[in-house]
């Protein structure tokens, strides 16, 4: 009995290989006319219906200008192209704007890269310290409060040093008994057969 895959892999060995979709296209002027005007109908449709669904799906403010070989005027916009436009033109007038707030940005993000650079610095320290390293920059208040840190962290550590051996100590005492019951077992079997 054959597979459904291995019988799909003999038709394709007998018949030649189809690829479904559309081949690419290559992009340059369209010689034929009708072709042209044509392809630019079916396009300038697409491109249209793109700009909706973008306006609609993303909120976004769009204007969309398209002029035919012919000079037609083709256009969309979901609000109005003239203030479209005038937007545009106010955006990209405040260049200078847009430089002061990528000035201040920057200043912003290396204030917060210094304040990390800082804390990274202090729990390094802090580190070295728990390690009984770099104490002499250390008063006395300070070293007793590591001190209370680090007999409580060892503290918890043996706690939980302990609870792990009991367990263990609980383990291997239940195995003995059960190889004790094994061997008693064992020896009543041997007594019986000797």
């Amino acid at each position: 009995m054959a597979f459904p895959n291995e019988l799909a892999a003999g038709r394709e060995e007998l018949s030649p290989k189809r690829k479904m979709g559309r081949g690419k296209i290559e992009i340059k002027r369209i010689e034929n006319t009708t072709n042209r005007q044509v392809t630019f109908c079916k396009r300038r449709n697409g491109l249209l219906k793109k700009a909706y669904e973008l306006s609609v799906l993303c909120d976004a403010e769009i204007a969309l200008i398209v002029f035919s070989s012919r000079g037609r005027l083709y256009e969309y916009s979901n609000n109005s192209v003239k203030s479209t436009i005038d937007r545009y033109k106010k955006a990209t007038a405040d260049t200078s704007n847009t430089g002061s707030i990528c000035e201040a940005n920057a200043q912003f993000y290396q204030q917060e890269a210094a304040k990390l650079r800082i804390q990274i610095s202090n729990m390094q320290n802090s580190n070295r310290n728990m390690l009984g390293e770099s104490l002499s920059g250390l008063n006395f208040k300070e070293l007793k409060n590591m001190e209370t840190r680090l007999e409580k962290g060892i503290s918890r550590i043996r706690s939980k040093k302990n609870e792990l051996l009991f367990a263990e100590i609980e383990y291997m005492q239940k195995r003995v008994s059960k190889f004790y019951l094994c061997y008693l077992s064992i020896s009543s079997c041997l007594r019986f057969i000797l």
